[in-house]
């Protein structure tokens, strides 16, 4: 099948993610596959990982759990967000670990075991500043205390106490410290509950790289091991992380035009002197953010060359000046530098777009093909 653009995902990069992370942290690592591996592949970044070093897997949801179990995938994993009314007897009997933040879902979960006869892993989360999940406070207390009341009764096993940080990208950011307090307390409060977790985890990816002391038993990397500075402009870097995508394109049409011609919608570019603009089969239904129109520029002819005018939905204009480019000329959206090749990063796709890195990977559409080089590939 023919496609009009396709993301190569290096898994060595992901591979050598997880060791030079691991490297720097000294603990074991999960790696977040959420979101179809933050627009990589699910199953295909989860072998990876696990074949560099990974201990654990981290998923949101039910159906992402199970898509890697049905795929062979039977590493540990932590699904985590949940409705009360989700099929929990489906991941007990998968051996998936159960992130738990409310009572309301803890009973649901005791129930689906009573009914199986099977004990569920639970993992409770506590909120600690980020004010979304976990349970703070008197509901924390009334959590661990209902888990440790399953648990000596045989319905459940607690194997982890986890929080998540909300600003660890800010390097020295106070919030963190009062973060980490704030968990130390309420593993105290579970532990007085009469628990005895095997597992504490609280550092996300820019604290696994920065903050020791957030780093316990167990580190979950989410942007890094897809190779992407978490600091962005405003960290150490330095890293060496290696972006695992590469979006490319390939131009299909070209056309010359002088001076005052108008591009794409509105329109809000004009051209100021006599140029040459190729056209890209991408828009923003493949993942091209249309804010980042005016802004953004791609890697086509030897060097890069700007997005101008408005991001449709399927298509966007570049202006290449007078260089020699012809249909069928190749483009690099984002990727890493390779020899003389410097193209735009997913960081700097964020900034134009006003968001993050999480958003542009993600947001790669269904049209976009995706080709998986693998770590042997690359070492052969």
């Amino acid at each position: 099948m023919s496609t009009l653009a396709e993301a190569t995902v290096d898994l060595g990069a992901i591979a050598g993610n997880v060791r030079t992370i691991a490297s720097v942290t000294g603990t074991d690592l999960m790696a977040v596959v959420k979101a179809d591996g933050f627009g990589h592949g699910a199953v295909q970044v989860a072998h990876a990982a696990l074949r560099a070093g990974a201990r654990w897997l981290g998923v949101t949801s039910t159906a992402e759990a199970l898509a890697l179990r049905d795929a062979g995938v039977n590493a540990p994993t932590l699904s985590w967000l949940h409705r009360p009314t989700d099929d929990f007897g489906a991941l007990i009997n998968a051996g998936v670990d159960v992130g738990v933040s409310t009572t309301t879902h803890l009973h649901a979960i005791a129930d689906a075991a009573r009914l199986l006869g099977v004990p569920a892993v639970v993992q409770l989360k506590a909120d600690t500043g980020l004010s979304r999940n976990g349970a703070a406070g008197d509901d924390w207390t009334e959590l661990v205390g209902w888990a440790g009341k399953y648990e000596r009764e045989g319905g459940i096993r607690v194997r982890g106490v986890w929080s998540h940080l909300a600003d660890a990208d800010l390097p020295g950011a106070p919030a963190v410290d009062r973060q980490v307090v704030a968990f130390e307390e309420a593993l105290r409060v579970a532990r007085r509950a009469g628990l005895d977790p095997d597992l504490v985890h609280l550092a996300n990816s820019a604290a696994a790289l920065s903050a020791p002391r957030t780093r316990f038993d167990l580190c979950r990397i989410g942007i890094a091991l897809y190779g992407v500075d978490p600091f962005g402009a405003t960290g150490p870097g330095g890293f060496g992380l290696r972006a695992a995508m590469t979006l490319r394109t390939s131009v299909v049409n070209v056309k010359r035009v002088p001076a005052g011609t108008g591009v794409s919608y509105g329109p809000e570019h004009v051209t100021d002197a006599p140029t040459t603009l190729a056209l890209l089969p991408l828009g923003y239904a493949d993942g091209v953010p249309r804010a980042s129109g005016g802004r953004a520029s791609v890697w086509l002819g030897g060097r890069r060359c700007p997005v101008v005018g408005r991001i449709a939905m399927d298509q966007c204009v570049v202006d290449v000046g007078d260089l020699p480019v012809a249909i069928g000329d190749p483009v690099v959206v984002f990727g890493p530098a390779e020899g003389d090749q410097n193209p735009p990063t997913v960081g700097e796709w964020a900034r134009w777009a006003d968001t993050n890195p999480h958003e542009i990977l993600t947001g790669i559409g269904a049209r976009v093909a995706r080709d998986h080089l693998h770590e042997r590939t690359r070492t052969s």
